[in-house]
């Protein structure tokens, strides 16, 4: 089911809708940088993962983060979240510090993110309506009938049937799961969206669609869409530039087709490589 309501921002005005390449042909310097990171280092212990990376994510673009198995992809998003802390560096929201704020303009910028977890992350003891509301209780003062409401709404919004909202998670399938998920990190009407390898473990046409899913959402709702993934078919068919991970730094970040002329011997081998030819 395609959305048709067009999501206010927070001023009330609405969100102009970003068409499909629109982020990536514009000049990024007429952009807004919803998300900055400058000198990001993160390590464990005497393990350094990140080392003064940099990254920017512009307004209304899906951005696909890749690097290889332990670079750290997930460990900067959950840096960013502040959920790992960093030992140095600095990182912007929407044009704010996070070291910056007091704690209640903190959960201000919270209530306009939205994440999608690695395998979905829902409570198995709660419902799917019961996951999508659980940000609504968090954040929100609001009534149980109201409650109900937004989460059927957001439920149909992911193309999940009526139906599926009062099922546990062992009863839905991978695809469902992902779609349960990717409701309840819209349950505040973010502006920024993460999404940690959501079509991980889904088949090639779940996958489609979930990528088609996500294009429409961000084209309907204005939604920045920060995505880590491996999936080539996702990067070529979604994402507006793509950042790559390497050496415990951003190597480059640019569209698909810049990246596949860059010289580099791991991102030659992932973007030309024996499988992306296949795919071609």
């Amino acid at each position: 089911m395609q959305p048709t309501a067009v999501s206010p921002t927070p001023t009330g005005a609405p969100r102009e809708s970003a068409g499909p390449g629109n982020a990536a042909d514009a000049s990024r310097q007429d952009q807004e940088a919803i998300l900055s990171a400058r000198g990001v280092t993160v390590g464990f212990g005497q393990t350094i993962v990140l080392k003064d990376l940099d990254l920017d994510v512009y307004a209304r673009e899906i951005l696909g983060f890749v690097g290889g198995s332990g670079t750290g992809k997930s460990v900067l998003m959950r840096t960013i979240l502040g959920l790992t802390p960093r030992r140095a560096g600095r990182i912007e929201v929407f044009g704010k510090d996070l070291d910056a704020v007091d704690s209640e303009e903190r959960q201000s910028i919270e209530r306009r993110w939205g994440v999608l977890f690695q395998q979905g992350a829902l409570f198995s003891s709660l419902t799917v309506r019961q996951n999508v509301q659980v940000p609504m209780r968090e954040h929100m003062n609001m009534s149980q009938r109201l409650m109900d409401e937004l989460a059927l709404l957001k439920i149909e919004m992911v193309g999940l049937p009526v139906s599926a909202a009062d099922k546990f998670p062992s009863e839905l399938s991978g695809g469902m799961i992902k779609r349960a998920s990717l409701a309840r990190a819209l349950a505040l009407d973010p502006d920024l969206v993460f999404l940690d390898e959501p079509t991980s473990g889904l088949d090639p046409i779940g996958a489609a669609a979930f990528d088609d899913l996500v294009r429409k959402l961000r084209d309907t709702l204005g939604l920045t869409v920060y995505m880590v993934t491996h999936d080539l078919d996702s990067l070529h068919s979604i994402c507006d530039r793509v950042a790559v991970l390497g050496e415990k730094k951003v190597l480059r970040a640019g569209t698909v087709e810049e990246l596949m002329h860059f010289d580099n011997a791991w991102v030659q081998s992932y973007f030309n490589g024996e499988r992306a030819l296949r795919r071609v």
